[in-house]
Order: structure tokens, then C-alpha cells, then sequence
């Protein structure tokens, strides 16, 4: 494993455990060039998933993007970040067994909304700002509306 700091090749494992939730193995690390100590996660990937944009180009799924655009989503929200970390195991293994290779981006954003729905409502509502492009006031009334079963209006 590469140094982060700086680039060594040379580290070695100085301490595996399991994750919170046992879905990764937490190795903690020591890099023989800069002395510097960093830890990485080992997680089990069923296969390889390319993610169809909505203009059809195709891309490698990136957890990390995913966990990035739901750490928005739930920033300075009361959320455990270890039932964070669970929705975006569920949702990952989730696409994992779907049986397809290709996954769209519709596909993802219809799992992470319903997964946000039942985390907190607030972080729901700014996931669903960007991923359905609200573009004034009024749309996010009408989305509450819905939300609530009743009319904004």
C-alpha cells in the first residue's frame, strides 16, 4: 500500500481489526519512509459496477462519491455517521446484487433517496434538491407537499 504522505510503496500492517458493523477490515499502517501512520479499509466487492450517466456515458461506480454526496446530504444533521456508514453498506451491497453490471444513475438515486427518507427528513429533502434539480423555492414547496401526502399550495 502507497504512503499517502508520501508515496512510499514500503508500509507495513501494524494492526487489522474488524469495522464497526463487520462489512470491512480496518488496517492501520506505518510507512518506513516518513514514518507516518494512516489506516485503510479492506471491504469485499461482489463485482465490478459501471455506473450509465444520463447522457449515457459510463463511468466505474465510486463509493466514495457515493459516501461524499450523502456526508452533504446529513452535514451538521443529527445523524450517527455509524447508521451513515450502514445505509451506504446497504446500499452497496444492494446494487451488488442486483445481477446487472451497468447500474443507472436513476437506480442509485431513487435507493439513496429512499434510504435518506428514513435516516432524516432534512438530509431527504437537500438530497432531493440536487438530484431533482430543484430550481426555485417553489419546487421545493411542492416536494414537502408530497413528502407530507397533503398540497403546498
Amino acid at each position: 500500500m502507497r504512503c499517502p504522505f508520501c508515496g512510499n510503496e514500503d508500509t507495513q500492517v501494524k494492526d487489522s481489526r474488524p469495522a464497526e458493523d463487520n462489512s470491512a477490515i480496518r488496517r492501520r499502517r506505518y510507512c518506513q519512509g516518513c514514518g507516518s501512520r494512516f489506516t485503510t479499509f479492506e471491504r469485499v466487492q461482489l463485482r465490478e459496477l459501471t455506473v450509465v450517466k444520463k447522457n449515457e456515458q459510463r463511468a466505474p461506480f465510486d463509493r466514495d462519491k457515493l459516501t461524499r454526496s450523502i456526508l452533504i446530504a446529513t452535514r451538521k444533521r443529527p445523524v450517527d455517521p455509524d447508521r451513515v456508514e450502514r445505509m451506504i453498506n446497504g446500499i452497496v451491497r444492494r446494487l451488488e446484487t442486483l445481477g446487472e453490471s451497468e447500474i443507472s444513475t436513476a437506480v442509485i438515486g431513487e435507493m439513496v433517496m429512499d434510504a435518506l427518507s428514513n435516516l432524516d427528513q432534512v438530509a431527504y429533502v437537500r438530497f432531493a434538491s440536487v438530484y431533482r434539480n430543484f430550481r426555485e423555492a417553489r419546487d421545493f414547496e411542492t416536494f414537502i407537499g408530497e413528502m407530507s401526502g397533503g398540497n403546498a399550495d
